[in-house]
């Protein structure tokens, strides 16, 4: 090859270098949905159903009579809860005074060694969730020692109890509010819906890798 032919071509291929390096794209950011309280709570719950999840909407002060007849249609044996959080104080308290027709309350509070046997034979998890974002509609799941994620991954049956007041509407609204950037966890979970996969055959099956039903409870002040 010539000296001419490549000083060409290496001509060519440097303006065309500089060429695509000016055709840059402007992306002008997704614009946020803001929804109202009342909207936020709606959405949520909508979407949430439309994914099978059960949703109730109750009052703050009467949450745990509302559990107490879902536990009771289900007829369910056991239920595992967090000791030492206020849920957990709350469901300790509404048991002593009448545990008639309710499952054994079971406390998650020693290793999983010793623990993971059990756990695998009880009907329903109980936890609290950090928050939940309207659109699309999902749950927050901030699992902590006193609140493991297996509490909500392992029993058929998760139940989760969400403050209306911690809806946010979007995961970036969420994340802003709760100031993720300072205090970034290492295990952050959303929940649309029951546990679902479509890898055996392209059918979709429920309760495949975690709890076949979830049910919210969200409180109303």
């Amino acid at each position: 090859m010539s000296k001419q032919s490549r000083d060409r071509i290496f001509a060519r291929l440097m303006a065309g270098s500089r060429q695509a390096a000016t055709q840059t794209v402007t992306l002008n950011p997704m614009p946020a949905k803001t929804y109202q309280r009342a909207e936020k709570i709606d959405r949520l719950k909508t979407l949430m159903e439309a994914m099978r999840t059960e949703v109730h909407i109750t009052n703050a002060s009467g949450w745990v009579e509302q559990l107490e007849d879902i536990l009771k249609q289900r007829e369910m044996d056991s239920l595992v809860y967090p000791p030492q959080t206020a849920l957990g104080e709350a469901l300790e308290s509404h048991w002593e005074k009448d545990a008639g027709g309710l499952p054994q309350l079971i406390p998650y509070e020693t290793e999983i060694e010793a623990f993971k046997a059990k756990l695998f034979t009880i009907d329903a998890g109980i936890t609290t969730v950090a928050g939940a974002i309207a659109d699309p509609g999902a749950l927050i799941l901030w699992p902590t020692d006193k609140e493991p994620r297996l509490m909500s991954l392992v029993p058929s049956v998760h139940i989760a109890v969400l403050e209306a007041d911690s809806i946010y509407s979007s995961f970036l609204e969420a994340m802003q509010a709760g100031k993720w950037s300072t205090k970034m966890p290492t295990n952050v979970v959303l929940i649309s819906g029951p546990s679902k996969t479509a890898d055996i055959e392209m059918t979709l099956a429920f309760g495949v890798h975690g709890p076949r039903e979830l049910i919210v409870l969200i409180l109303e002040s």
